[in-house]
């Protein structure tokens, strides 16, 4: 009997999406053509790595490599962790197939041969709303974040967007608890800098409970029908929005992933997803299923152990998935994402999302990288939600 294709999965603890693990591996195997409860094919090894720090993926990979004998070496990482794992990598000459909701750029001065990445790459929606920002509103918008989202390339990928586009003010409000609760002075200091700037939008970067903490003081305050309010991706994934959908909200984010999105292959992932689920599918669903599918193209090779020649193929081949063309090697030059600007809009029983525009992506030949790079020289070390 053949034994199965063991992958390796680097495991961050997440208070946030505590189950993000489950929907990952369920996807890869919907990509795969596999049924996650009916098969023998694949072996995933979970290895918990805390809050993702590089000491800790590094001890992981280590186990998985060297005593678990993976064939695959993937999960959910920072690209902080990236330079310690690429010697163990390239060494062993294993496969590299890591996650991330891109909170950081990819760094082009540390890659691999051996290295794919799937992303949901929010910064290229959050580089396409700074960039819809100005150009809706006009200049002088005000960011708002705790100390936590701003040490990610997050805000910096907005600013730039706008940047790009003409602006050439910005305003910052950072709260200064890094993960714990912040209270009602804090959020008196920041809406004193709203009516003291009189910003002509607020962009909010949260994560958790603090994104409906927030939103639910913004819809309180007076400013909600006066200045419109701008939000990362990760704060109109539909379990936030169901906190506050009573609030009769009205938002605006981009996204590169529609749910209601009408194109076949999206159809196609979504009624696979929650059939054998039995969830909504869901961000990290459709990460491992877009890894499926890539892992799938090359399944010729996977079976015959042919590691060589399946990285050579993905380093060259694009799939085509529920959104769009989507390749794993940032050498090649990452496809493009279709970012949408959308308008959200809640009631009690019901959540909108209406596109009003297509965003701007942000291509990996930008002189952009270096300057975000350099504009936000960060020391956190875990994943984008593993808090």
């Amino acid at each position: 009997m053949k034994r199965p294709l063991k992958i390796g999965l680097l495991s961050p603890y997440s208070s946030i999406y505590p189950f993000y693990a489950a929907h990952l591996t369920a996807g890869i195997l919907l990509g795969m053509n596999l049924d996650p409860f009916r098969q023998n094919q694949v072996q995933f090894i979970p290895a918990y790595t805390k809050l993702g720090s590089a000491a800790s993926t590094q001890e992981a990979a280590n186990k998985l490599i060297f005593f678990d004998q993976i064939d695959i070496l993937s999960g959910l990482i920072s690209y902080q962790s990236i330079p310690d794992l690429i010697p163990t990598i390239d060494n062993h000459r294993k496969m590299g197939f890591f996650f991330d909701m891109g909170e950081y750029i990819p760094y082009f001065n540390h890659l691999s041969p051996e290295i794919f990445y799937s992303s949901q790459q929010i910064w290229q929606t959050q580089y396409a709303l700074g960039n819809w920002a100005y150009k809706e509103y006009g200049d002088t918008g005000m960011m708002v974040m705790p100390l936590y989202e701003s040490g990610y390339h997050l805000s910096n990928a907005f600013r730039h967007g706008a940047g790009d586009a003409g602006s050439k003010q910005m305003l910052n409000h950072i709260f200064p608890n890094k993960t714990g609760d912040w209270g009602q002075t804090e959020l008196d200091v920041f809406f004193a800098d709203v009516k003291k700037y009189a910003p002509a939008y607020v962009h909010a970067i949260f994560t958790g409970k603090q994104s409906s903490t927030f939103l639910t003081a913004w819809r309180a305050s007076e400013f909600y029908k006066n200045i419109p309010l701008l939000v990362a991706e990760n704060m109109v994934y539909d379990d936030v929005l169901y906190d506050v959908a009573h609030l009769d909200f009205e938002l605006y984010a981009t996204v590169s992933w529609n749910y209601d999105s009408e194109d076949v292959r999206n159809r196609e992932f979504v009624k696979k997803f929650e059939t054998k689920g039995g969830q909504k599918a869901n961000i990290f669903g459709l990460l491992g299923y877009e890894t499926g599918l890539a892992l799938n193209a090359v399944r010729p090779q996977l079976d015959k152990q042919d590691w060589d020649g399946a990285k050579a193929l993905l380093r060259k081949e694009s799939i085509r998935g529920p959104r769009g063309e989507r390749n794993f090697y940032p050498q090649s030059g990452f496809s493009l994402p279709i970012t949408d600007v959308v308008r959200i809009k809640t009631t009690t029983n019901k959540i909108y999302k209406t596109v009003v525009s297509q965003g701007n992506g942000l291509k990996f030949d930008s002189a952009n990288f270096k300057a975000i790079h350099e504009g936000c020289l960060s020391g956190w070390q875990n994943p984008y939600m593993c808090i």
